[in-house]
């Protein structure tokens, strides 16, 4: 019994808190990324310098900044024309997903997220990110309706108050 009342306040705190599994990328790391972009663009091949690339945006839509987020989605959706890699695109594709589910467009992130499904149905990662978008999609539904519903019964509460004074 204990144990399905703390399961219940769990799943209540996460319903709140939006807790997701997208890791988070920390500043440090990125100041590393862009090091070694900058390091890379000094002569190295094309190859290890698209890499370098990669992390970055990588670190970028993982930050905890609004900033680094779109950052991280500008490099991204420069790049994806650039490569004719089937994978390398699903990749990128992949990281705009989460850059979009990160500045809160969650519609635009699973149109994206559907596309990285379509290019590999049973890849996993996708598939987890999916059921977030999904599910925080349905949370700011379930968030939107109680807010209106608020609303409605603070109108009517207000209608009905003011009747009953004029009577």
């Amino acid at each position: 019994m204990d144990a399905k009342i703390g399961s219940f306040f769990e799943s209540i705190g996460n319903f709140f808190s939006g807790g997701d599994q997208i890791p988070w990328c920390d500043r440090d790391v990125i100041a590393g990324c862009e090091r070694e972009v900058a390091e890379a663009s000094n002569g190295d091949s094309e190859e290890r310098k698209n890499e370098s690339i990669m992390r970055l945006s990588w670190a970028l839509v993982h930050s905890r900044k609004k900033e680094d987020v779109q950052r991280g989605i500008a490099m991204l959706e420069t790049s994806l024309g650039n490569d004719k890699s089937p994978l390398h695109q699903r990749e990128k594709i992949y990281l705009l997903a989460v850059g979009y589910y990160r500045s809160d467009d969650y519609g635009r992130s699973r149109d994206l997220v559907g596309q990285c499904l379509e290019i590999a149905p049973d890849w996993r990662q996708a598939q987890s990110l999916k059921k977030i978008v999904e599910d925080r999609i349905a949370k700011d539904g379930v968030i939107g309706i109680g807010i209106t519903a608020t609303g409605v019964a603070l109108l009517v509460g207000g209608i009905a108050a003011a009747l009953a004074r004029k009577n």
